[in-house]
């Protein structure tokens, strides 16, 4: 393909700045189509982003032999539904995360994928930030040893959406999203350390709803082991104090450690025995760009994108065995 033509299923608040903007500012790609089941609001976004076609049916869009590419921007509910239509009809797939609502919806796309031989990815976009390139530069460089231990901590405060049940964001509806912030938010953390540290082969954990605020769980804890052999802790709590927000990675190893965090880009610290550096690398103004740029370069023959349905299950899976599903 010399120039990819992408759609839109779902284009809500994550496409206006995140996502969106990327497919008609890469080069060799343009965005042909939007579809969003409100016509005021589709007809905006259209308007606003110089977007020539729209739709309120995702089938229409899917249908449309202008549209190569599809990108699927819907509650997790969806994606899979959208993602074999889409591959079924002749269009290769950029899909939100989580992949699916479990590991099972996941393996099902990627059956889907090699029968029509239509290529997936997963909007893990981590695996092509400078800020995230940037630890793995430092663990493959061995400044910190052998790798050992790794351990994540999220905690976060509710929403106010959260403390009124009439306002509550679909994210914490089960039959929608899944297990509410959990499957919105640690995806991203259990995906990075796959790329970073190689797959996640066995997990454990422990989770509840402890804060009563919604009906599924609010504060989880897990432990991994990775096919390396590393072992990992992990803990999530969407309902503490503000006063005791956090969002921190510790890789630990046999000469020192490497600190991040998953969201908030705080300045990546070394310490090691023999260095002690910090590196403060900010996020791109679009944060799925440089993701979306690996796919279009691969779909050109000219590069490789690091978030294929294949890794994308991976968590899904790590996930379920987190949760016991």
């Amino acid at each position: 393909m010399k120039t990819i033509n992408w759609g839109i299923i779902g284009c809500g608040n994550v496409c206006e700045k995140k996502s969106g903007p990327s497919f008609y500012k890469i080069e060799h790609s343009n965005l042909v189509a939007v579809m969003r089941r409100d016509l005021d609001k589709v007809k905006d976004y259209a308007m606003r982003h110089k977007v020539d076609k729209y739709y309120t049916d995702a089938d229409q869009l899917i249908a449309d032999s202008q549209v190569d590419a599809v990108y699927i921007a819907t509650p997790p509910n969806t994606h899979m539904q959208y993602a074999i239509k889409a591959m079924q009809a002749g269009k290769l797939v950029y899909v939100e995360k989580p992949m699916g609502m479990n590991s099972a919806e996941c393996e099902e796309m990627i059956r889907t994928s090699e029968t029509t031989n239509q290529k997936l990815f997963v909007a893990f976009y981590r695996r092509a930030l400078p800020y995230f390139l940037k630890v793995k530069e430092l663990l493959e460089s061995g400044v910190i040893g052998n790798v050992l231990t790794v351990e994540v901590k999220q905690y976060r405060s509710p929403r106010v959406s959260d403390l009124t049940s009439s306002d509550h964001t679909w994210r914490v509806d089960k039959d929608i999203a899944g297990e509410g912030y959990f499957y919105d938010l640690a995806p991203h953390t259990l995906d990075i350390l796959d790329f970073l540290l190689g797959e996640i082969t066995d997990a454990k954990g422990f989770s509840a709803n402890l804060g009563q605020f919604y009906e599924v769980k609010d504060t989880i804890s897990a432990i991994l082991k990775f096919k390396s052999g590393i072992i990992g802790s992990g803990r999530w709590c969407f309902v503490t104090s503000a006063q005791t927000d956090v969002d921190s990675i510790i890789i630990t190893g046999t000469k020192g450690e490497i600190r991040f965090s998953t969201f908030a880009f705080s300045p990546i610290l070394l310490l090691s025995d023999t260095a002690s550096e910090s590196f403060d690398i900010p996020s791109p103004e679009h944060i799925q760009q440089p993701l979306i740029q690996t796919i279009v370069d691969e779909l050109r023959g000219v590069g490789k994108c690091p978030s294929t349905g294949v890794s994308g299950a991976r968590t899904s899976r790590v996930m379920d065995m987190i949760l016991n599903a």
